[in-house]
């Protein structure tokens, strides 16, 4: 068994030599080096891409009561990796490892009720999802909450309740939160602080690799004929105390 040290070592090395001690791990039964070597496998991050044996380590690790691992059992069944998309099936995935408490899970199962794919549609079930894994510190699920409360999806219109969920997504870093922080601030004239909050959510955004949601907020941008400008000092000094 490696020590701590060890490990530590490892993850500031080569990822071929943390794929190759993830392997031996996971080949020795540790659920917990199972999850994590099919997550190299899923990403090709220091061993050849192959979805289908990442899939299989997922499966072994879930079957040992990992919530992580069963998350990620539904997301391959759902994005298709290492399998025909099957969102129906990934569905109950999701909501195994969301009974557990797992914030992902919660998310994941919330997001399929939202957009009724594989289940059929059920928007306060979904918000009820989305909202546990809010309170658990999931940025992206705090960002749904805004949605639902901004859209009218199972609750009345809040626009203040909105933007209070979307300053926590920003927050905790989800790119579609900054840039809703961010608008919502322009629409309330604070241009400074708006002018962060977008420019965060590029750069999250160009992160993530997502070059698709940079060109939407640049679309966006041009669209109302705004160029952001730096944060000024006021705004900036302003931020941690008056956002909602």
């Amino acid at each position: 068994m490696r020590s701590v040290e060890n490990w530590c070592a490892l993850l500031g090395g080569p990822p071929e030599a943390l794929a190759a001690a993830l392997a031996g791990a996971a080949r020795a039964g540790d659920p917990q080096a199972l999850l994590q070597y099919g997550q190299c496998l899923l990403d090709g991050a220091g061993v050849a891409r192959d979805p289908r044996a990442a899939l299989a380590a997922f499966h072994q690790a879930a079957q040992a009561g990992l919530p992580a691992a069963i998350n990620m059992v539904g997301r391959c069944l759902d994005q298709g990796w290492g399998a025909p998309s099957l969102p129906g099936e990934a569905a109950l995935w999701f909501e195994r490892a969301a009974a557990l408490g797992h914030d992902w899970g919660q998310y994941n199962w919330a997001t399929l009720l939202a957009l009724g794919r594989g289940v059929p549609r059920d928007r306060v079930r979904a918000l009820a999802l989305f909202r546990r894994a809010a309170e658990q510190g999931h940025a992206k699920a705090a960002g749904m909450v805004g949605l639902f409360h901004e859209e009218g999806w199972a609750v009345p219109v809040n626009r203040t309740l909105a933007a209070h969920h979307y300053a926590r997504a920003a927050e905790g870093g989800d790119f579609r939160g900054a840039f809703n922080h961010g608008r919502m601030l322009l629409d309330q004239g604070r241009e400074g602080c708006a002018a962060h909050w977008i420019e965060r959510a590029r750069v999250l955004a160009g992160e993530a690799g997502n070059a698709r949601f940079v060109a939407q907020i640049d679309a966006w941008l041009a669209a109302r004929g705004f160029t952001a400008p730096s944060a000024n000092a006021n705004d900036s000094q302003q931020m941690a105390s008056t956002n909602p």
